[in-house]
């Protein structure tokens, strides 16, 4: 028995959709975050775009600069 058109578009448009809504999320994910961790397992998040964002960004870069380098593991 063939499906009625309308049943199959009906189908793609949700396949459509999910699509469209998985491709947000993950633009959503991928945008520079700065999220701080307190006791208690609380969290915030700030968008690198926001005042403290930005600030939170340049004290990480600051960090990395002065961290001395990583050595390899194995190595004494």
């Amino acid at each position: 028995m063939t499906q009625k058109p309308h049943r199959l578009l009906d189908r793609v448009s949700g396949y459509a959709d999910e699509a469209a809504a998985y491709l947000r999320r993950r633009r959503h994910m991928r945008k520079p975050l700065a999220r701080v961790y307190y006791r208690g397992g609380r969290s915030e998040g700030w968008a690198a775009d926001s005042e403290q964002g930005r600030e939170l960004f340049a004290a990480a870069a600051r960090l990395i600069e002065i961290a001395p380098p990583r050595r390899a593991r194995g190595s004494s």
